[in-house]
């Protein structure tokens, strides 16, 4: 099953219950991932809920492709079974007393058949399930369940993926197992997904497009780092993660030093080495505001061995505090560097002024690289 481009996708949700008061308005298209992205609490699983059509209370409209799953105004309310969406929740939700194979079966036998369907054999082979076939959920382990949790769902035949922080209960090793089959879903299947999550570094891995949600209110939709470097939305991706995205492709693995070489639109990029991938893929890079210090002349001598020439895009003084969030323009891409007001003053740091970035080899952050190409 293939997706025939973006596919345009609305979705207005107001509703209210205790202290809590989601009024969210989307109006996009989706393809890929789009991750719905903020902090806990902040209305994120309700959403999907809806979307779903596991939640009937809402007030507003879902309409996907120009099918209206529900509007309100109209009494409308297609229920959850009726809708091709296919979710996966945190625990899985795997049927205890079936082999993997058996869940597979289970919801190919009840899914949704047509052209381009998704076949058993091409899940097993994607999701590497063919060694656990035999096995029963209670002796996988956490990624395993998942990946046999996305397995199943797929075989229903959904034209929505939707993924509600199916990654929280997994500590990071599970996490690195199950992440590069995340990755490649929109790849493998052409299936568009909508991926929950609080945590940045699964964001910064595998989505394009970002839905801010917070505190029940939809604060912006972007690509996934222009979202990630906007300053006004720092009090939702938190301060002290501020940084930005670059994409990166791998030059070298260097087995002398333990290297990982890659090209930054002509500009050499050195970190520690990251094993499995391949000469010439592109990688997604997340690096921190926090850890990009900047000069005026290209400096010499010193340790530091990843140093940018680019040219000044952007001063945001914060007159409350003693530091200004700096933005630098390489080429098509863009760092952020957090600095003192002092600094900016002292160094003449003006927007359209050339600049050196500097970025330690270790502070790239390992959590927040994907492969993209």
């Amino acid at each position: 099953m293939r997706a025939h481009g973006p596919i345009p996708f609305a979705c207005t949700a107001r509703l209210r219950f205790g202290d809590f008061d989601l009024d969210a308005e989307i109006d996009t298209t989706l393809s890929g991932t789009t991750a719905l992205f903020g902090p806990s609490g902040g209305g994120k699983s309700t959403l999907l809920r809806v979307i779903a059509g596991l939640e009937n209370r809402a007030d507003g409209h879902v309409v996907f492709d120009g099918t209206p799953w529900a509007d309100s105004s109209k009494r409308l309310f297609t229920p959850p079974h009726r809708r091709p969406v296919g979710t996966v929740f945190q625990d899985g939700r795997l049927f205890a007393h079936l082999t993997v194979a058996g869940n597979l079966r289970y919801a190919e036998r009840r899914g949704r058949h047509g052209p381009g369907s998704i076949d058993l054999d091409t899940v097993i082979d994607r999701l590497s399930l063919e060694p656990l076939l035999a096995r029963r959920p209670d002796t996988l382990s956490g990624g395993e369940r998942q990946r046999v949790a996305l397995g199943r769902t797929l075989l229903t035949g959904p034209r929505l993926l939707l993924l509600d922080e199916p990654l929280s209960a997994l500590d990071r090793e599970r996490k690195a197992d199950i992440l590069p089959y995340l990755r490649g879903l929109p790849e493998a299947f052409g299936i568009p997904t909508i991926y929950v999550s609080h945590a940045i570094e699964e964001i910064a891995q595998l989505a394009e497009t970002v839905i801010v949600l917070a505190e029940g209110r939809v604060r912006g939709i972007g690509p996934v780092a222009k979202m990630l470097e906007r300053i006004d939305l720092q009090p939702v991706t938190g301060r002290f993660e501020a940084g930005a995205l670059l994409e990166a492709r791998v030059t070298e693995q260097d087995t002398t030093w333990r290297l990982t070489r890659l090209d930054l639109e002509g500009q050499p990029l050195v970190m520690p080495m990251l094993p499995g991938l391949e000469i010439g893929v592109t990688v997604r890079l997340r690096v921190r505001a926090r850890d990009v210090a900047l000069a005026i002349h290209r400096p010499e001598g010193i340790s530091t061995r990843n140093i940018l020439a680019g040219t000044i895009d952007g001063i945001t003084v914060e007159s409350d505090t003693a530091f200004a969030e700096v933005t630098v323009a390489l080429r098509s891409q863009r760092l952020r560097a957090r600095v003192t007001r002092e600094a900016v003053h002292t160094l003449g740091l003006v927007t359209g002024a050339p600049v050196h970035a500097l970025v330690k080899s270790a502070s790239f952050d390992r959590r927040g690289l994907a492969g993209v190409g």
